[in-house]
């Protein structure tokens, strides 16, 4: 652990080091999502420019008047793409809605790919023309990153190092640039952001531009998590805990709402959930199946199991 509450591991000893360096970050990283189902990364690979980039273009975007980011909302496609307004979403055991607004990009496929009627176009963003564009290059830089960090957890699984390729090439993947306006008055009961898990297999965040970030211990207390500079923050989601029958963990996570005398500082936040493809079986991987952990989920398809989500924290009707 470190100052930052969460174990610390470099990618470039998995990228670029020896046996014994890709071996040693299998070993902690596993680790990591087994005991904590979080972790920090340094050397990720995400260029800073682009992430600081995207970070003002998204500033801009979420300046704009109400009626304009209206016009970037998309109805029909709970939420996936373009814009969804403050107070629409809320975590699955909560009836009060979050105190965010936020914007979606998903996959980028051409028009004859097999897999094109699941992927929306993504939404273009005129009023803010660097956004659409950079978005694009963030949402590829993260995959590239999330694919490293897979090809790592299969092989901490026992599987072969490319297991997950296939089913996260085109995969259903979701960037979203999150916006938790400056609090004007005592919220009743909400939070930025409810206690939740993440649906997806594993969710890459780049800092955030305001602290709150809190994660549910197994001795059941918050604990804060403050990534340095230039470091992402990756935890497990609820599909990868499903494939390994809750080997690995998805963490209980939340938002907190400052302290009162920092309630007029917005907080913007870009997390990048790394989806598989929708035919992606999650049935437990039979290695992950023990007399002292019994097999505790039904087969079901990543595809399912993101509808069945979306429609339990209010995105889809």
């Amino acid at each position: 652990m470190s100052g930052r509450n969460i174990p610390v591991v470099d990618l470039d000893k998995f990228k670029n080091g020896n046996d014994t360096d890709r071996k040693a970050f299998v070993e902690k990283l596993g680790k990591a999502f087994h005991e904590v189902g979080f972790v920090c990364v340094v050397n990720h690979g995400v260029p800073k420019e682009v992430v600081d980039n995207f970070y003002n273009s998204s500033k801009e975007f979420f300046s704009l008047p109400v009626e304009k980011k209206r016009t970037y909302l998309l109805d029909g496609l709970a939420g996936q793409r373009g814009y969804t307004a403050f107070g629409t979403e809320h975590a699955k055991q909560s009836k009060v809605a979050d105190l965010k607004e936020f914007f979606q990009i998903g996959q980028y496929v051409d028009a004859d790919h097999p897999n094109k009627e699941e992927y929306p176009d993504n939404v273009y963003v005129d009023a803010v023309p660097a956004f659409s564009d950079l978005s694009k290059q963030l949402y590829q830089a993260f995959e590239q990153s999330g694919a490293h960090l897979l090809r790592a957890i299969a092989l901490y699984l026992g599987l072969d190092e490319g297991y997950f390729d296939q089913y996260i090439k085109d995969g259903n993947s979701i960037l979203r640039a999150i916006h938790y306006p400056p609090i004007t008055h005592e919220p009743e009961t909400a939070i930025r952001a409810e206690q939740h898990e993440d649906i997806n297999l594993i969710t890459l965040l780049v800092g955030a531009s305001a602290g709150g970030l809190q994660l549910l211990t197994s001795d059941n207390e918050w604990l804060d998590i403050t990534p340095e500079e230039n470091e992402i923050v990756i935890n497990v989601g609820d599909m990868l805990q499903r494939l390994t029958n809750n080997y690995l963990k998805s963490t209980t996570h939340r938002v907190v709402n400052p302290p009162k005398h920092q309630w007029h500082i917005p907080r913007l936040s870009i997390p990048f959930f790394l989806h598989p493809r929708s035919e992606m079986d999650l049935t437990c991987l039979d290695s992950c199946v023990t007399e002292d952990r019994p097999i505790a989920y039904e087969n079901m398809t990543a595809g399912a199991y993101l509808d069945e989500r979306l429609r339990e924290i209010g995105l889809k009707k």
